[in-house]
C-alpha cells in the first residue's frame, strides 16, 4: 500500500487577497462572498492521491493584518510549501509579497517550495498586475506561478497540481547530492539558475 506524505503547507499575503477563498475553493469546492476575516490562523486538511501518490495537505491559512505578521514565522518554519497570494487588482498587495517573500529567503525552511499566486483574474478591468508581471517574478526566482480565481474557480486545482508536481520532483532530486558540494538542489531554481547562465 502506498505511503501516505504528509506536507504542510501555508499560505501568506496581505489581509483581503483571498487566501481563505482559495483554500476553501480547493477544500470545499465553495466561494462564500461574505468569508470572515482570518485571525491569526486557521487550519483545514485534504487527502490528494496524484500521478499514483498519496498526499495528505496540511494547509495554515495565516492572517494579513500586519499585527498578526510575527506569529506567521510559527506555522511557515517548518513548512514544505509557501503560498504568497497577491490581489491582482491591488498593487500594493504585490509589493507586500515580495516582503514575505524577502521574509521566507531569510527565516524559512531551506528547500521551501514556492508558489506565487495573482487572485481576482475575474476582475479584468480592474487590473494593477499583470498576469506577465507576476510570472516574471516567479521565474526570477523559481516559484511556480498560477493566475486564480477563487470566485470562478480558475487555476486552483492546477496550482495544487503544479505543487504536487514539484513535491514528486523534488523527492527525486533529494536523493541525488551534488558531489562538490554536498547540497540540495531545488529542480525548478535548478532549471531557472541554467535559463540565467545561458540568458545574456
Amino acid at each position: 500500500m502506498e505511503q501516505t506524505r504528509i506536507v504542510k503547507i501555508v499560505i501568506l499575503g496581505s489581509s483581503g487577497v483571498g487566501k481563505s477563498s482559495i483554500i476553501n475553493r480547493y477544500i470545499n469546492n465553495d466561494w462564500n462572498q461574505d468569508v470572515q476575516t482570518t485571525l491569526g490562523a486557521a487550519f483545514m486538511d485534504k487527502f490528494v492521491s496524484y500521478r499514483g501518490r498519496n498526499f495528505k495537505f496540511q494547509i495554515w491559512d495565516t492572517a494579513g493584518q500586519e499585527k498578526y505578521g510575527p506569529l506567521a514565522q510559527m506555522y511557515y518554519r517548518d513548512a514544505d510549501v509557501a503560498i504568497l497570494v497577491y490581489d491582482s487588482t491591488d498593487k500594493h498587495t504585490f509589493a507586500g509579497l515580495k516582503t514575505w517573500h524577502m521574509e521566507l529567503s531569510e527565516k524559512g525552511p531551506k528547500n521551501l517550495i514556492l508558489a506565487i499566486v495573482g487572485n481576482k483574474v475575474e476582475l479584468s478591468d480592474e487590473q494593477e498586475v499583470s498576469e506577465s508581471e507576476g510570472e516574471r517574478y516567479a521565474r526570477k526566482h523559481g516559484a511556480i506561478f498560477k493566475a486564480t480565481s477563487a470566485k470562478e474557480n480558475t487555476g486552483i486545482d492546477e496550482l495544487f497540481e503544479n505543487i504536487m508536481d514539484d513535491l514528486l520532483d523534488h523527492s527525486v532530486i533529494e536523493e541525488t547530492h551534488d558531489m562538490n558540494t554536498s547540497k540540495l538542489v531545488h529542480p525548478r531554481k535548478q532549471q531557472n539558475e541554467e535559463v540565467n547562465r545561458r540568458c545574456c
